[in-house]
């Protein structure tokens, strides 16, 4: 039997842990089952299996095999929809209490590396890096609200300062998060497989779900067994598929694509990263860089609607590393891949129960990393009978995209060329 492989990126050929977890080929019983071995789907389980639930865990693939083990490594705080837009739109209790939530997300993923010991290259600091002075003033303003919510360690960098964190003369000035960061994503997620593990949890890869028959006790069927659970979790993103027809129709999988450049030596690194923190940019379709543990630039942006793989990935993403570090003009790309992630009409995360013991969390819009930790926390709470902060999200409006599957992509990219006109022009 062929064993599945993850794409062909970097963060695959860098991997701590290689190893194949055997398909589920029985029928067995849990307290949880897990549908994805992803961010939301290990959070969730290693939450649960801290106090005392027995896990199960079915990955289609391998374990980070879609967003969790392909995307930017860098820890962001809050929504794709920032804490202000949602109290605007959704009422001031909403907003109160998602700010409270805004900043968990990264605590969580440093108690993961520090408590299990996980190898993922953490490094500590990120920046907001401002393309015009438009988006200087926002992240001006990023920083107040932020403020406002307990959010403290932030510094506003003009554009003489940012030379002093990023070697490039591209941008206006930016906010420096120190409690952002970066690191090795498949190797986070690895290390929260193997943490998962270490306290009894169970995954089994290759074990794509076939049904979900609903019931007191739910059965989650796979081609060869089943589970029996009193709770499901389904955490498959932009990975579901047609599983639950009813998740599908509210969101749309995208691709992002990302590069990285043989290694460059210790001056090339001091010049493009001297702090070694981490970027992403202000723009609606915006670029995010940093350095890897062995000084590799890895370089990700772009978007593809629908989750279209492009055929030259580096003839997307190299004009773009170019434009901000020109120095790096005939480096050797060495990996480029393509990964997908979930774009909801509202770019809100979306939670919900179906009947009573089913539970989802989907849709991050681009803000996974930190907001797909948090979501394995709310869930294992709602699941022990603490769903005050599960039913903040739960009540938030989950839309389908208007002209349903066949004019989604489109109307999304027509958007998309919109806003990206305005970063262009700074309005």
């Amino acid at each position: 039997m062929a064993v599945p492989s993850h794409t062909t990126s970097y963060y695959a050929a860098s991997a701590n842990d290689k190893s194949f977890r055997a398909p589920l080929n029985d029928n067995i019983t849990a307290d949880v089952c897990v549908i994805g071995a992803g961010y939301t789907g290990l959070s969730s389980a290693l939450h649960l299996a801290e106090q005392g639930f027995k896990v199960v865990v079915l990955e289609a693939s391998r374990i980070g095999f879609g967003a969790s083990g392909r995307n930017g490594g860098q820890i962001v705080h809050s929504y794709s929809r920032d804490i202000d837009f949602i109290e605007k739109h959704y009422g001031k209790h909403t907003g109160t209490e998602m700010g409270k939530m805004a900043f968990e997300g990264g605590r969580i993923i440093r108690r993961f590396v520090a408590q299990y010991n996980i190898d993922c290259d953490l490094k500590d600091g990120g920046i907001f890096a401002a393309c015009n002075t438009k988006q200087l003033h926002e992240m001006e303003q990023k920083k107040a609200l932020w403020e406002a919510h307990g959010h403290t360690r932030l510094e506003m960098l003009s554009a003489s300062t940012l030379q002093n964190h990023v070697g490039s003369t591209r941008y206006k000035g930016g906010l420096l998060d120190k409690s952002g960061g970066h690191f090795h994503p498949l190797n986070l997620v690895l290390g929260e497989a193997a943490a998962l593990e270490s306290l009894g949890g169970v995954i089994y890869e290759d074990s794509a779900v076939t049904g979900v028959q609903e019931g007191d006790k739910a059965i989650i069927n796979t081609e060869k067994g089943s589970v029996s659970a009193d709770f499901v979790i389904v955490a498959g993103n932009a990975y579901l598929g047609g599983l639950i027809p009813k998740l599908q129709q509210k969101a749309m999988p995208c691709g992002t694509q990302v590069i990285t450049t043989a290694p460059l030596n210790k001056a090339q690194q001091k010049e493009l990263l001297p702090q070694d923190n981490c970027v992403e940019d202000c723009n609606y379709l915006l670029d995010y860089f940093r350095l890897s543990g062995d000084g590799r630039l890895i370089y990700g942006g772009g978007v593809t609607y629908g989750a279209r793989e492009p055929d030259k990935i580096e003839s997307l993403i190299v004009p773009n590393m170019l434009k901000t570090f020109p120095q790096l003009k005939g480096v050797k790309i060495d990996y480029a891949w393509t990964g997908n992630f979930l774009l909801t009409l509202m770019r809100l995360p979306q939670f919900g129960r179906i009947g009573n013991n089913i539970y989802y969390a989907q849709g991050y819009s681009g803000h996974g990393v930190t907001s797909s930790h948090l979501a394995g926390k709310v869930l294992c709470d709602a699941i022990q009978g603490q769903a005050e902060r599960f039913d903040v999200f739960a009540g938030l409006p989950q839309y389908p995209f208007p002209g349903g599957r066949t004019f989604r992509i489109p109307y999304t990219a027509m958007g998309a060329w919109y806003y990206t006109l305005r970063d262009k022009l700074g309005i």
